[in-house]
Order: C-alpha cells, then sequence, then structure tokens
C-alpha cells in the first residue's frame, strides 16, 4: 500500500520535509516512489509547496495520507481541491487555482508601520 508521508530533511534541529509517496513498508527516511511537495514548518507562516496534479494522481489510484500530511492538505486547500476533483472537476482548472492560492501565500503583505 503506497502512502503520502512526510520525509525529514534538514540539519539537526532545523527540520524540513518533503512530502512524499512511499511504500507503507519503508522506513520514514528510506525508499519513496516520488517526491510531490515541500513543507517547512520553521517559517512564519509555513511554507507550503505542493505538486497538487502528482497528489491527485496517487490519491486517486488508492495513496492515503498520514495525518499529518492531511493536516497539510486541509491548510493549504489541497484536500478540497481532490474532492472536487472526485466530483468531476477538470485537473488543469484544480492545479491553476492552486497556483493563484500559492502565489497569493508567497506573495509579502504590505503593511504600513507609522
Amino acid at each position: 500500500m503506497v502512502r503520502i508521508r512526510l520525509r525529514r530533511i534538514g540539519l539537526k534541529g532545523q527540520p524540513t520535509y518533503r512530502i512524499v509517496a512511499a511504500d507503507k513498508e519503508s522506513p520514514r527516511d528510506g525508499r519513496f516512489l516520488e517526491i510531490l511537495g515541500v513543507y517547512n514548518p520553521r517559517t512564519n507562516p509555513s511554507t507550503i509547496h505542493i505538486k497538487e496534479d502528482r497528489v491527485f494522481h496517487w490519491m486517486k489510484n488508492g495513496a492515503l495520507p498520514t495525518e499529518s500530511v492531511a493536516q497539510i492538505f486541509r491548510t493549504s486547500g489541497t484536500q478540497l481541491r481532490f474532492d472536487r476533483f472526485k466530483q468531476g472537476e477538470a485537473v488543469e482548472t484544480l492545479v491553476a487555482e492552486a497556483a493563484e492560492a500559492e502565489a497569493k501565500r508567497a506573495a509579502p503583505s504590505r503593511t504600513r508601520k507609522d
């Protein structure tokens, strides 16, 4: 069975995670099938980059996200878009919407301090 889970990378005390599709039996930082994204909890707000078309492909074929990855998917809106994908919306539309949402998150908010 394939699971979508986190794979730890980074220095000691400075964790960053890759979101990967991996066999359920392989170790946390061991063998994986494909890199699906990156999650960095150390930035404020957390940095999340996800290849949603590949996530949809794996989940459509039966891959299950772990609890932590499911929480990341809910935070980024990927889970809602996957539910719409299951109902028949086009992948291209959903991926374009995800790219727009990510660009909005990445743009620095300009607040004035007087």
